[in-house]
């Protein structure tokens, strides 16, 4: 299964894109959507190669997504949790009570879990909160924007 446009758009609105490479707050250069790997100091990239190296990353958070859940999702559901993993990451996803209400099923328990994560530093961030209320509307089949 690959992500919609409709979840690529909720990971774009997001993540913002900076096409000049700059230190995020972890001083890890960064470009694009959040693009870290091969990244130095004075990389420029163009609208398309941000775009075109968003779709690549993806690949890889699709093919976590995939090989962690093991029943069938919905379009939806796998474009809010492909989201949640881009930000989250995999080992995260991986030792979730989130996953393991997904694989038991338990599909009502999930947008309760997604919003659990809205946190840095043990304090609540807003931009996290809405990030996690957007990807639990998602998972649901709702509108998130």
């Amino acid at each position: 299964m690959n992500i919609s446009d409709n979840g690529i758009d909720l990971i774009k609105a997001f993540e913002g894109c900076e096409l000049e490479a700059y230190q995020c707050s972890a001083d890890v250069w960064t470009i694009g959507y959040g693009h870290t790997r091969g990244v130095s100091e004075g990389d420029v990239y163009s609208q398309e190669d941000a775009d075109i190296t968003l779709r690549k990353d993806l690949e890889e958070f699709e093919s976590y997504v995939s090989d962690l859940v093991t029943i069938p999702l919905t379009q939806y559901q796998f474009d809010a949790l492909v989201s949640w993993t881009f930000n989250l990451g995999p080992t995260n996803l991986g030792e979730s009570t989130m996953l393991t209400r997904i694989n038991d099923s338990k599909f009502l328990d999930v947008p309760y879990e997604i919003q659990r994560w809205n946190k840095a530093g043990g304090k609540v961030v807003a931009g996290l909160a809405r990030r996690r209320a957007a990807e639990a509307k998602l998972f649901q089949g709702q509108s998130w924007s």
